[in-house]
């Protein structure tokens, strides 16, 4: 696109993104045109839209959903299946407030080119909601007992997995090992073990593998990649971003199915590797609450933002990981904490400097989690001559000390207290959110985009991309590589806050460097923090 600077003064009204992009000195009157080139040439950002894909042509692609539960059923909404259920709850919705445009934006949402032919839950209500939703004269679906049964049937090229987190490994690695493309939800893994051989099942099958990192088709994502790569903000040192939610649904606490008893739940089947616990539904319902099945705050909160930053900076594996918290708020049984503190370390890391070459090197990223506050705190990136504010929207402000921008703050055409440069796609666009944990995936920009002055379900983006390469070929966004980086930085923290102590990553070797006496996965799974057994010595 030509974008030029006239336009970008003019806050892109009349472009094809509808947004606001400006400079803070736009709206001075007195300001002279030569001030205002000099900045905007310095800066020389362009706002930036997803990358666009080939067409998903030819026969449509045949899709199973393995697990139909409530990422599940929001998944299906990107690949164009809506439950009968949704729908009426939508138009009621939309009835009480007219803002409120989420059926309309499902029905307005592109058609993509595949059938939904097979789901596999273990929920008998589940499963059936979605044959009774989808099963039509146009799209035939069927119920399958097991994922290996749905996988080996021939019926399926491609699998949507979202499941509990300890499901994810077994179910990719036996797609990617019949040639099944796989879109699996985040964290990749369970454990340290099955991250190896997941990537080696995924670099070996011909099949396309892509994590459900959706925030990667977010568009002020892609420009703040744009604004780092330029030097924008000097040497980042400090990046914080944090977690913060303060009701049921953002604690796990899930609602519990009426209908939900061992005659309607294969719970042999939902265990799998877990252990042999009696039926529970507090665990069947609730399973983000307990490392037997899920990942804590570690695997299903901070991987959203260490791959949002990852996508933007392209940081990798940190060096070393040390977290702390507890169960401060939540103590209802979990053994998940609801607090969690944890800083990263990457001490060969640069974004680049404006300094004398070498006086710049390091990054700390801090992620801080409550379960018991919903106080919104923003993500920075901190750098030496600027300072990012990322979310949906973005803004930059420049460093009082800043070498950089030095001369400009010394005449005042800077002040560090007014934003610089500021992106937000969704200027002017309505946006109507039902609960505080939306508003928390909302800020995030993990729930939509905008393009063309319309909002667009992130989600539908990233699946969109998926199939295009399944059918087209090319890279996802999102693929083993990535993935695989975020499941190591995940167990790292969720492994140093049980053992209580830092876990450092070998770059040369890429493991996990050893700890005496400890199996990392053995940790992983264990209840809670870590308590070695104890040990019967002799003595003389």
């Amino acid at each position: 696109m030509d974008w030029t600077r006239r336009d970008l003064l003019k806050g892109l009204g009349g472009l094809p993104i509808l947004g606001a992009v400006w400079w803070a000195g736009a709206a001075g009157v007195g300001r002279k045109m030569r001030e205002r080139t000099q900045i905007l040439e310095q800066l020389n950002i362009m706002p930036s839209l997803p990358a666009t894909v080939p067409g998903i042509e030819g026969e449509p692609i045949r899709v199973g959903i393995i697990g139909f539960g409530i990422r599940g059923e929001q998944l299906c909404r990107s690949l164009g299946f809506a439950t009968q259920e949704w729908k009426e709850e939508m138009r009621l919705a939309a009835e009480e407030d007219p803002n409120h445009s989420a059926l309309e934006d499902f029905e307005k949402q592109d058609k993509l080119n595949i059938k939904l032919v097979g789901v596999c839950d273990v929920f008998d209500v589940r499963a059936e909601k979605a044959l009774r939703s989808f099963n039509t004269d146009d799209n035939k679906i069927k119920r399958f007992d097991t994922y290996t049964s749905m996988i080996r049937s021939g019926e399926v090229d491609a699998v949507v997995i979202a499941t509990p987190d300890h499901w994810h490994a077994p179910m990719s690695i036996e797609a990617l090992n019949n040639n099944v493309s796989v879109y699996v939800e985040k964290p990749m893994t369970h454990t340290v073990e099955e991250t190896y051989r997941l990537r080696e099942a995924a670099r070996a099958s011909k099949a396309t593998f892509a994590v459900g990192h959706q925030h990667r088709q977010t568009l002020s994502f892609i420009t703040a990649r744009d604004i780092v790569e330029k030097g924008t903000l000097g040497h980042v040192s400090l990046i914080q971003t944090n977690t913060n939610r303060n009701d049921d649904n953002g604690a796990w606490n899930y609602d519990i199915h009426e209908k939900a008893n061992p005659q309607t739940i294969d719970w042999e089947q939902f265990l799998g590797s877990a252990p042999k616990v009696p039926f529970n539904k507090n665990h069947f319902f609730r399973w983000r609450k307990w490392w037997a099945y899920g990942s804590g705050l570690s695997g299903d909160l901070l991987t959203h933002d260490y791959d949002r930053l990852n996508c933007v900076l392209n940081m990798g594996i940190p060096e070393s990981v040390s977290a702390s918290g507890g169960i401060y708020t939540h103590n209802d049984g979990r053994d998940v904490p609801d607090v969690l503190q944890v800083n990263m370390e990457f001490p060969n890391y640069s974004t680049g400097s404006s300094q004398n070459k070498g006086k710049e090197n390091g990054m700390t990223f801090c992620y801080s989690a409550s379960l018991g506050n919903s106080f919104g705190r923003p993500t920075v990136l901190m750098g030496h001559d600027a300072t990012m504010e990322l979310g949906n929207r973005l803004t930059v402000w420049p460093d009082g000390a800043s070498t950089r921008y030095g001369d400009m703050l010394e005449l005042g055409k800077m002040q560090p207290n007014v934003p610089i440069y500021q992106y937000n796609p969704a200027a002017n666009v309505p946006d109507a959110i039902s609960s505080a944990t939306s508003q928390y995936f909302a800020d995030k920009g993990l729930m939509w985009t905008y393009i063309d002055g319309v909002r667009v379900d992130s989600t539908f983006l990233h699946m969109r991309e998926w199939l295009s390469v399944i059918r087209n070929g090319g890279k996802v966004s999102c693929g083993i590589k990535e993935g695989f980086e975020e499941a190591i930085a995940a167990h790292m923290a969720g492994l140093s806050w049980k053992l209580g102590r830092k876990i450092e990553w070998d770059v040369d070797q890429e493991e996990l460097k050893p700890i005496p006496g400890i199996n990392f996965d053995e940790v992983l799974l264990a209840n809670g923090r870590w308590e070695a057994p104890i040990m019967e010595t002799l003595e003389g």
